[in-house]
Parts: structure tokens; C-alpha cells; sequence
């Protein structure tokens, strides 16, 4: 099966990559590639990725690799969401700010109550008032 990937190249500490077409049992260091189809620099953020290629080797059935499959999401080559290029990781959990989440939800619901109960203490008042004018304003009888 062919999968479309990266092969690193350039010097040590010095990154960059090629996107070549290969077999996938082959290691892609041993530079047997079917097709070369772009590059990629990341000191640099810099993405060439030729786009006929790229098509033409995925309607030929080749599976890319997830950070490639991201790559060409970004360069609108494919449709889609991008993939968790590190699933096995599992994410940072920081519980320091979960806790102050928690606290000013907490803080907020406790105002929203006080209000309600301000408003309910206002509503009790004006109804107090009301009745009390009503008996006031009663007619006489002469």
C-alpha cells in the first residue's frame, strides 16, 4: 500500500521535510519514494505542497499520513476536520483552573439567586403599597 508521509532531511537541529508518495514498507529514509510532492520547513512555517499531485495520488487510493492529512487540510487540497496528530497523550489537565471555574460559577449563581430574591423582596413591597392605597381610596358614604 501507498501512504503519502514526511522524510526528514537537512542537518541536525536543522529540520525540514519532504512529502513523497512511498511504499509503506518501506522506511522513508532510505529514500525509495514513488513521487515527490512537495516540502515542508517548520523553522519557518513554510507548506509547498504541488496540488495536482497530491490529487491525482489520492484518487489513486494512497493514504496520507495524519500530519500530512492535516497539511493538506490546510491547503485546501482535502475537506475535513483536521486529526489529533498525538492521541496517546492525554491532555493537560490544569486543576487549579478548573477549581477557580468552578468558584466563579458558584459565585455567579449565588448572585443570580440574591437577585431573584431582591426582586421577589421588591415585588412583595410594591404589592403591600398597592393594597394599602386601595383601602386608603375607598369611597365614602354620605
Amino acid at each position: 500500500m501507498l501512504k503519502m508521509r514526511l522524510q526528514r532531511t537537512g542537518r541536525k537541529n536543522n529540520p525540514s521535510y519532504r512529502v513523497v508518495v512511498t511504499d509503506s514498507r518501506n522506511a522513508v529514509s532510505r529514500g525509495r519514494s514513488v513521487d515527490l510532492i512537495g516540502s515542508y520547513d517548520p523553522k519557518m512555517g513554510r507548506v509547498q505542497i504541488d496540488k495536482d499531485k497530491a490529487t491525482h495520488w489520492l484518487s489513486h487510493g494512497v493514504q496520507p499520513s495524519d500530519t500530512v492529512y492535516n497539511m493538506l487540510i490546510a491547503q485546501g487540497i482535502v475537506e475535513g476536520r483536521k486529526k489529533n496528530v498525538l492521541p496517546k497523550k492525554s491532555p493537560i489537565i490544569d486543576e487549579a483552573k478548573i477549581k477557580a471555574e468552578a468558584e466563579a460559577k458558584a459565585a455567579e449563581e449565588a448572585a443570580a439567586k440574591a437577585e431573584a430574591e431582591k426582586a421577589a423582596a421588591l415585588d412583595v413591597a410594591e404589592e403591600a403599597v398597592v393594597e394599602e392605597t386601595s383601602v386608603t381610596e375607598e369611597p365614602v358614604a354620605a
